[in-house]
């Protein structure tokens, strides 16, 4: 199984993929862990480094082509080689990279879902959609030493929360697969958030395979 979440910068996903690994940990359930992008190919490489920066490429359709081919190597050599060992938590994986193209070149986001929800490989069976309120995020990351990177600005952040609901929307349509949707605003948000993505780990491991 692939559990991808997503979410804009500040919205709990390093909090709720923390909390699921501890505790599918304590169960005996295998889980690894995955970014976003697989950085197999230099010259991908070297237009995400552009994007994630806030720079959009000369042309979009190298932008796609470019990320679309990352994705590729990443489900070839690391999600693939993961997945046969366990399930899998993908820490952003394609929604964000979707809104990250729509933000950078004004392309419709359900264009840029489609595109890599065509890489089959690296389809997530759950995608989770953190739907914190941007404000409350802003003030997540206004508490963190590191510096402040593109998207974390708060018109970029709300325009980024809208195009994420879009995205959720385009992914289901493209694929059939599930999103869950679900702010992590407070503890008892994270706590419906882990039991259901727990729920999901332990139907997708029996029991007699856990360690």
């Amino acid at each position: 199984m692939l559990l991808a979440l997503e979410g804009i910068a500040g919205a709990g996903k390093s909090t709720l993929r923390d909390r699921i690994l501890r505790l599918a940990a304590a169960e005996g359930i295998q889980v690894g862990h995955v970014g976003q992008f697989s950085w197999l190919s230099l010259e991908a490489t070297r237009t995400i480094i552009r994007l994630r920066a806030g720079r959009p490429a000369q042309d979009s359709d190298q932008a796609v082509a470019a990320v679309r081919r990352d994705l590729e190597l990443h489900a070839r050599h690391n999600l693939a080689p993961a997945r046969s060992v366990g399930p899998l938590i993908a820490d952003r994986l394609t929604l964000s990279t979707a809104c990250l193209l729509a933000v950078l070149h004004d392309r419709p986001v359900a264009d840029c879902v489609r595109e890599l929800a065509d890489v089959a490989a690296a389809r997530a069976e759950l995608t989770v959609l953190l739907t914190t309120p941007p404000e409350l995020c802003r003030t997540r990351l206004s508490r963190r030493s590191t510096p402040r990177r593109f998207g974390e600005d708060r018109p970029t952040a709300a325009r980024l929360a809208e195009l994420y609901e879009a995205a959720a929307t385009a992914w289901s349509e493209a694929t059939g697969l599930p999103v869950l949707r679900q702010s992590c605003a407070t503890e008892s948000d994270l706590d419906l958030l882990v039991a259901a993505c727990m729920d999901r780990l332990r139907a997708a491991v029996p029991r007699v395979a856990r360690t």
